[in-house]
């Protein structure tokens, strides 16, 4: 119990210096002289000065601190006694408790502006080392550590009900405004509401608990300081909650002039964003021409402006950011820019293939093209990936560098939404007129609904082949035609058109010379439904 005491004495001296060069201790110390201060129970004793040979004022300090530890329960129960004497060829006053010397106080370390004599100030410092040392030994008492046991149990219960309280009114809040949501009465709007779900409880949730961890965290401090055995600890950890709560409102305060300029930035980027907007809107609707500038190609040029404006702002913003200069904020900078450079390679590639195909007009959404094996109508030109909606309604995703790489059939570009030419394939024998074979094509697509009949189709022959001519069928679609569907129709019509003249689609191959040569007699050119006026 004697050394437990002695060694809790010992911990709740601090060292601390008063900017004076004396022993009275001062205010607003340096750095340098808080080492020299002997401070107990959180008051400021004396300051050292003096250097005897090697030793320094700040290892005379340490050597107190080394005698008091071997003092005891007896020893502190007598009061703090002086002694004249000379030391190191000058006067000095030795201080002893129960005769064990613990401390010197030398004429050098007295401060001329204190006007004080060297017993005068020994006299100041055995009176304030009698005061704590009566003071220390009042808080070792039953009567006191039965007070500070109560204090604690009162403030437990404060600090229950403080929680209680907060748990409490917590559900309560959440089944009010559960009730209110229910009957749909609050001041935030549903589809809002769908989105941030219960805002007010989840703020009142986050209040309570950083109440709860203050509390705690208050009455934590104030218990520890009740005790002498703990007060240390709640010294420094108040000490450590000012400290941090200082330096939170230091950073902040200075943090304040850069936030603004931050602000500053932003607002004017978004208004000048704002205003390009509404220009380039005004070029994409036709009300406004600007050189260089195509209504199709204005969305993503916005785009990009927006982009490059923006980190424009973000580049003069970013020495203005609160820790811009500290390591933690430059560490991430750079993980996130070795992150860009790892994993952009091949998005880059994707992006500046989707500013190709944007740029150069190649394909725009609504427009009817055929790409590799997919045929269909551009539903979206991204920055990165094409979207395709196919005759079987799928909707096919072509990253944009296999666009660019590969071959682009736009079937509607020249139209400018007047229809989609289309056009199917036909192999007839060549003991089929030629003729007979374009009027019976001819035929079927006029019968064929969803064709632009005031347009002619057009028959081409597009290869003589060993046993068969290749033919090719033309028509314009109306607009907003399916594709697929006009195809499926026209196919059926070809169908019927050669079955009620009797010629066969299915195409012969020959493995040896026929009996007769394969031909057609000058009197069945003009075989039904061909005409001669259109030979």
């Amino acid at each position: 119990m004697k050394r437990t005491i002695m060694c809790l004495f010992c911990c709740l001296m601090l060292f601390t210096l008063h900017q004076a060069h004396g022993a009275e201790p001062r205010q607003a110390p340096s750095a340098q002289e808080r080492a020299r201060t002997l401070t107990l129970l959180n008051q400021p004793v004396v300051m050292l000065q003096a250097k005897f040979g090697f030793t320094t004022p700040e290892e005379r300090v340490q050597r107190i601190v080394t005698l008091l530890r071997t003092l005891n329960d007896n020893d502190l129960k007598q009061s703090v006694e002086t002694h004249e004497v000379v030391r190191y060829h000058q006067p000095a006053v030795l201080f002893s408790i129960n005769g064990n010397a613990f401390m010197l106080l030398s004429q050098g370390d007295l401060d001329e502006g204190d006007d004080l004599t060297l017993p005068q100030a020994a006299e100041r410092v055995r009176l304030r080392l009698d005061a704590l040392r009566l003071s220390l030994a009042e808080q070792y008492s039953s009567h006191y550590l039965l007070l500070s046991t109560a204090k604690a149990l009162l403030g437990a219960v404060l600090l229950a009900a403080v929680i209680l309280f907060a748990l409490r009114s917590h559900a309560w809040l959440k089944r009010i405004y559960a009730a209110r949501y229910a009957r749909r009465k609050s001041i935030i709007p549903g589809a809002l509401r769908t989105f941030l779900g219960p805002i007010e409880v989840r703020l009142y949730a986050a209040v309570m608990t950083s109440t709860i961890l203050v509390a705690v965290y208050l009455w934590l401090s104030w218990v520890l300081r009740l005790f002498p055995w703990t007060r240390i600890w709640g010294m420094e950890l108040g000490g450590y909650a000012l400290e941090l709560l200082q330096r939170l409102g230091l950073a902040v305060i200075s943090a304040l002039p850069g936030i603004v300029i931050v602000a500053l930035i932003f607002i004017i980027t978004a208004l000048v964003t704002r205003l390009l907007r509404l220009v380039l809107r005004r070029v994409e609707t036709g009300q406004l021409q600007l050189p260089g500038l195509h209504p199709d190609t204005v969305g993503v040029t916005r785009k990009l402006i927006s982009v490059v404006i923006w980190l424009f702002a973000l580049s003069a913003a970013y020495p203005f950011l609160p820790g811009a200069n500290s390591l933690a904020f430059k560490g991430i900078s750079v993980f996130f820019g070795l992150m860009l450079t790892l994993g952009s390679a091949g998005v880059m590639n994707h992006a500046m293939s989707g500013l190709v195909l944007t740029y150069s007009r190649a394909l725009r959404k609504g427009e009817v093209i055929r790409i590799a094996d997919h045929e269909g109508v551009v539903s979206e030109v991204g920055m990165l990936a094409t979207k395709i909606l196919t005759r079987e309604n799928y909707e096919v995703t072509v990253p944009n560098a296999v666009v660019v790489s590969g071959r682009i059939v736009n079937l509607s570009a020249t139209l400018k939404g007047e229809g989609v030419n289309m056009t199917t394939s036909v192999t007839i024998g060549y003991d089929t007129p030629w003729r007979q074979v374009e009027a019976m094509l001819e035929l079927a697509a006029n019968r064929t609904s969803g064709i632009n009949h005031e347009i002619l189709p057009i028959v081409r022959q597009l290869a003589l082949q060993d046993w068969y001519i290749a033919y090719e069928l033309q028509v314009r679609l109306l607009a907003g035609e399916s594709l697929a569907g006009v195809r499926s129709t026209l196919h059926g019509h070809i169908q019927d058109v050669f079955n009620e003249f009797g010629v066969q689609i299915m195409s012969p191959n020959f493995i040896s010379q026929p009996e007769h040569a394969v031909l057609v007699k000058q009197e069945n050119w003009f075989t039904p439904p061909a005409e001669k006026s259109k030979s």
